[in-house]
């Protein structure tokens, strides 16, 4: 007797109920209202698919297994039957690593029943529809195939008497997938005659070579599909052949139940920590002088988004880096919140309404101002978390323009989820191994074949990132690193307001303490020369940093940075704010050598010519002939908001800007007009006055891999509340139909017997009433025409507003026909 899989899930107690549920935790957004609902849930396909990547090569391959090896009649397989197909391998698993994988199999509900007769899961053969990269079998696809299929002596000397050209595409489609589509006309009979016009082949017994795959059509080998809603000129493999050619590999092929090992040695744990630790130092240097220069020269955004391929360039060879390392450093620094738009107006802007420019953030210098770690800590948890995938910058898009820093082409969705996956195979293995990114890649295709294949690109993108930022040293990951991966509470604790944790009430998290511990105490004095540079043996303090900054220029950076005092330093320190006499106590204290005597002739000979001439800024200027009305306007209290400061007999100057002016004066009773720089007046029209243009607000679109999983006392509470919806579900099909007339024979109050009417309602196109249960758990009816079923959803047009609705199927709990 065959078990449905809700009878299945009713029979499981509560605990292992909630171990499922721990397992898929996206069965449970929302809280399903009865076990009905959960069964048709863990059979969608968005669900079947997630639970499908999260398995391992091997888990797939006892999967696959169990499919080939279910009976015609009953539709299940058995253990022994999964043994038997596993063990036909060149080298078979042992059964113990069979049964485990069949135990997981079972704990994520892709297999259920007893070991005598397993079931597999509704939605697995629509996900992937060939079983080991098998096809189906003959008698599915022809009569005619399954007839030569039937005959083992036959189907092999058909088999061997295939010309090469032939061979060679079974064995293609025999190695998986087995469909592949040919040429127009290739399926086509050649005319009469024309066989004869054709040079015989040799290995074919001198029978003339037309099409391979029309021979291998002609001896039904491979069968046509096109009729079965495939694309015009596909071919599929039957099952049977494919078998026969997999004979000395297997059915399944290799089955490795172990990863594929690293070949290379661990390295030595203080150097791997030593590497990653001064590239660490280097990349903050690094962000530090590229927002730097973004400060000193913003970097216009284009009007599709993104900088220019200019800018870039520009930064990269500002900085002496290559265009890949900035392109990453500004989507990190970005990501962290380093830099963000300005809006630029002025003469210089071209575009309607002002220039976006990318300069540094307030953020900015918040994070100067902590440590190296604490530095370096936001920008790779930055790097780790955002959807952005800079190695796509200077690739082309769908369109043949050039993807740029920052545009909307980089968006990547799935990023992070590569760089989790990536990371993780290395913080999974002995602490310092290095494998070769080929042999990552080998880890992550053994690991989640179905999430890694088609990624190899951004992962190895990831690895390379990875050493850029000094997550990685020598090739191994760090021991900060593995603490980056995994501590991810002093984040979410510091929350937006404090990101890296400068408040005396939060501490460090343990990656900072762990690179904190490698990095070189930062020193606060440095050494003045003859030559008036100044070297800093090590990493400055944040203080000695931004005096620095002001006082000298940077000459060279490392684990020894020099800087040279020039006039046009000290010039700009005296702009600052700073005097002689501050200068000279400076160097003074800070010094660890006596101050060169050059040094002190250069502050005191820049500071005696500093201010001889004098430059302001003014918002407008007020100009008359008549100076005894210029002389009125001035002793007008009325305007005594505008500041106005006579500049010449016939010239006033305010602070206030021009529209302003023009206001206050007319309010005062004066006649002003506005002139341009030639000096010519100004008219113009009035403008009709326009509210804003209203942005619509965004909506958060939430990544659905990034279920968290739950607690198990709260999953046992969950269990606890299906439970109580089957049981009021159960009462419900118990209680009488309160119904009259021709209703009581189509009232339906089973989920199940739902689904069935409305299947038939959707076959015949009957107006059917369905019972729902809202979002707020409030129970409703409406009066629809089903249009179709699929994916966990029922969709049905409501005749009187002309509607299209959608209804999941979990919340169906009635279906009542209108007729």
């Amino acid at each position: 007797m065959t078990t449905s899989l809700a009878d299945h899930l009713r029979g499981l107690p509560d605990q292992s109920l909630a171990a499922l549920l721990q397992q898929r935790p996206d069965l449970v957004v929302p809280v399903p209202a009865d076990v009905s609902a959960l069964a048709i849930r863990a059979q969608s396909r968005v669900s079947v698919a997630r639970a499908l990547d999260s398995l391992d090569r091997f888990t797939l391959q006892v999967l696959d297994a169990a499919r080939l090896a279910q009976d015609a009649s009953t539709g299940a397989s058995s253990i022994d039957a999964i043994l038997a197909m596993t063990t036909a391998s060149a080298r078979p698993p042992a059964a113990t690593a069979v049964r485990a994988a069949v135990q997981q199999l079972r704990s994520r509900l892709l297999l259920y029943g007893p070991d005598e007769r397993l079931h597999l899961i509704g939605g697995i053969d629509e996900i992937s529809p060939y079983p080991a990269g098998l096809g189906r079998p003959a008698a599915e696809l022809d009569a005619r195939a399954a007839a030569v299929c039937d005959d083992s002596a036959k189907l092999r000397r058909t088999l061997l008497s295939a010309p090469p050209s032939a061979r060679a595409i079974l064995d293609r489609l025999a190695a998986g997938p087995p469909v592949g589509s040919v040429p127009p006309g290739a399926l086509q009979a050649p005319p009469i005659g024309a066989a004869d016009a054709l040079p015989p082949d040799p290995t074919n017994g001198g029978t003339p070579t037309g099409s391979p795959v029309r021979w291998l059509v002609d001896h039904r080998l491979l069968v046509s599909i096109a009729n079965g809603g495939s694309a015009p000129g596909t071919v599929e493999l039957p099952r049977e052949v494919g078998l026969l050619l997999r004979r000395d590999t297997g059915p399944l092929g290799p089955m490795p139940t172990d990863p594929p090992p690293v070949s290379a040695a661990p390295r030595e744990p203080k150097a791997v920590d030593s590497a990653g630790a001064g590239q660490a130092m280097e990349v903050v240097r690094q962000a530090e002088a590229l927002l730097e220069q973004l400060a000193v020269e913003p970097a216009s955004v284009l009007r599709s988004g993104g900088l220019g391929v200019r800018d870039l360039r520009r930064l990269a060879r500002a900085l002496g880096l290559d265009e890949p390392t900035a392109a990453l450093l500004l989507e990190a620094s970005h990501a962290a919140g380093l830099t963000g738009e300005l809006e630029v107006h002025g003469a210089a802007t071209t575009r309607p309404g002002g220039e976006q420019q990318v300069v540094p953030s307030a953020g900015y210098e918040v994070w100067r101002a902590g440590s190296l770690a604490q530095r370096w800590e936001q920008l790779a948890r930055a790097w780790l978390t955002m959807t952005r995938q800079p190695g796509l910058i200077g690739q082309r898009d769908d369109r043949d323009r050039p993807i740029t820093v920052l545009s909307p082409e980089a968006e990547r969705a799935g990023a992070p989820i590569a760089r989790q996956a990536a990371l993780s195979v290395l913080a999974d293995l002995e602490p310092a191994s290095a494998p070769t990114p080929n042999e990552v890649l080998d880890l992550l295709d053994w690991r989640a074949p179905r999430r890694s294949r088609g990624r190899e690109a951004a992962h190895r993108e990831v690895l390379a990132e990875a050493a850029t930022l000094g997550v990685t040293g020598l090739g191994a990951l760090t021991s900060y690193g593995r603490l980056l991966l995994g501590d991810t509470t002093p984040g979410e604790q510091r929350g937006v307001d404090d990101p890296l944790g400068l408040r005396g009430d939060t501490e460090p998290s343990t990656a900072v303490r762990a690179l904190d511990g490698l990095l070189p105490a930062p020193v606060d004095h440095f050494l003045v020369q003859a030559d008036l540079t100044v070297v800093v043996p090590g990493p400055a303090d944040p203080t000695l940093t931004a005096e620095l900054d002001v006082v000298a220029e940077h000459e060279s950076a490392g684990g020894a940075s020099v800087h040279r005092v020039t006039p046009a330093s000290v010039r700009r320190a005296l702009d600052a704010g700073y005097s002689a006499d501050d200068l000279h106590g400076l160097f003074t204290r800070r010094s660890r050598t006596p101050v060169p005597q050059g040094l002190t002739y250069l502050v005191d000979d820049t500071a005696r010519r500093h201010g001889g001439l004098r430059v302001g800024a003014t918002g407008a200027y007020l100009r008359s002939d008549d100076e005894a009305l210029l002389g009125e306007v001035l002793a007008d209290r009325r305007l005594e908001a505008l500041v106005l400061r006579r500049l010449a007999p016939t010239v006033l100057v305010t602070p206030c800007q021009v529209n302003r002016m023009l206001v206050t004066l007319r309010e005062a009773g004066y006649a002003p007009v506005p002139e341009d720089a030639t000096g010519a007046a100004v008219l113009t029209r009035p403008r009709s006055r326009r509210a804003p243009a209203r942005v619509p607000a965004a909506t958060r679109i939430l990544d659905p891999l990034a279920v968290p999983k739950l607690p198990m006392p709260r999953l046992l509470g969950m269990v606890e509340q299906i439970r109580r919806g089957e049981a009021a579900a159960r009462a419900a099909r118990r209680a009488p139909a309160v119904v009259r007339g021709q209703e009581a024979a189509g009232a339906v109050h089973s989920h199940t017997d739902a689904l069935a009417v409305l299947q038939q309602a959707v076959r015949d196109k009957v107006l059917v009433w369905v019972g729902y249960v809202d979002a707020h758990g409030a129970t409703a009816s409406r009066l629809v025409r089903p249009v179709s079923i699929g994916a966990g959803y029922l969709r049905a047009e409501d005749e009187r507003t002309e509607m299209l609705h959608t209804f999941a199927l979990h919340r169906i709990a009635a279906a009542v026909l209108a007729d």
